[in-house]
């Protein structure tokens, strides 16, 4: 019997074949599916790691298995894995290929403030090193754990992209105080599809629609260097700038309005994130884990919207 917030039989099957091991009895992990509903159940419901349900066998085994597959890549891979799925297999997504759509590939890009617990501040200056066999190393984020203070205490920001069906697609961590312009590139510039067979990812879109707190004149002339169209608004300050310089303001960047209403997607987005608890509020120390955690929870999205039960096919 499935309980609430784990995997269904058929999104298991979409996603066993993108796992180390694959779970093979005698192989290296344990059962891979129970850990995996013990981490889904952390991230909805936010309780510590030790208030784990029995069913999923010793909590330890189950965090221990959600931080290294954070530090290895394992979860970004597993999301990588059915986004070239999406994009090579759905003709109607958000990710195929333009001359399939006939349309352009526009994302969306917005971020969003997650309060973190008291428990997720005082981790050591130096993290634990891996074992030989741990796999991947792993960065902090522009400041210490992506930790900051802004008015409500410590806060972390995620910088994100979402295509047009609400489904993250990149997203960056940064202290809560980070103001949302500055990430702009970096968050654009991360953005990476790959495809299935041989081919460079896709990593130019041809729309980007962001708010007011994007409209800057470097992320403009980023956007017109890499040929990307921006669906951008301005905000009411430089509009009374430009028109006080009178010619020498040169004309107003252009702006679709029916294109602006699709960022809303973004936000819907967003949503759907933070229906986790342990997206809404951080509780994990280290950034790497927190950002796995963002991932698992990404997985689960796609999922959502990738997978059709046998209900809904019959």
């Amino acid at each position: 019997m499935v309980r609430r917030h784990e995997l269904t039989d058929a999104q298991w099957q979409r996603i066993e074949p993108l796992l180390p091991g694959n779970g093979r009895p005698g192989g290296q992990w344990a059962d891979h599916r129970k850990v995996i509903n013990g981490v889904l159940f952390r991230a909805r419901t936010g309780v510590p790691w030790p208030d784990l349900p029995e069913r999923y066998g010793p909590w330890q085994t189950v965090y221990e298995r959600h931080r290294r597959w954070s530090a290895d890549g394992t979860w970004k891979a597993v999301l990588e894995g059915l986004q070239i799925e999406a994009d090579a297999g759905d003709p109607d997504g958000a990710l195929a290929s333009r001359l399939a759509r006939q349309q352009e590939w526009a994302v969306n890009i917005d971020s969003t403030s997650c309060r973190a617990h008291q428990h997720a501040a005082g981790a050591p200056r130096r993290p634990p090193r891996l074992p030989a066999k741990g796999g991947g190393a792993r960065e902090d984020a522009d400041g210490r754990e992506a930790l900051g203070r802004s008015r409500g205490g410590l806060t972390s920001k995620v910088h994100l992209l979402s295509d047009d069906r609400a489904r993250p697609l990149h997203w960056l961590t940064s202290p809560g105080q980070r103001g949302d312009s500055p990430m702009f590139a970096p968050v654009l510039n991360g953005l990476r599809i790959r495809r299935r067979g041989t081919g460079r990812p896709r990593s130019r879109p041809d729309r980007v629609r962001g708010d007011k707190a994007y409209s800057s004149r470097d992320n403009r002339a980023y956007l017109r260097r890499r040929g990307i169209k921006a669906t951008i608004a301005q905000p009411d300050d430089q509009r009374a700038h430009r028109k006080h310089r009178g010619r020498s303001g040169g004309r107003p960047p252009a702006f679709d309005k029916a294109q602006y209403r699709q960022r809303n997607a973004v936000e819907r987005c967003v949503n759907k994130w933070k229906q986790f608890r342990a997206v809404a509020t951080r509780y994990d120390k280290r950034d790497y884990i927190f950002n796995g955690t963002l991932a698992v929870t990404a997985i689960v999205i796609w999922l959502r919207d990738t997978v059709q039960e046998p209900s809904e096919t019959a």
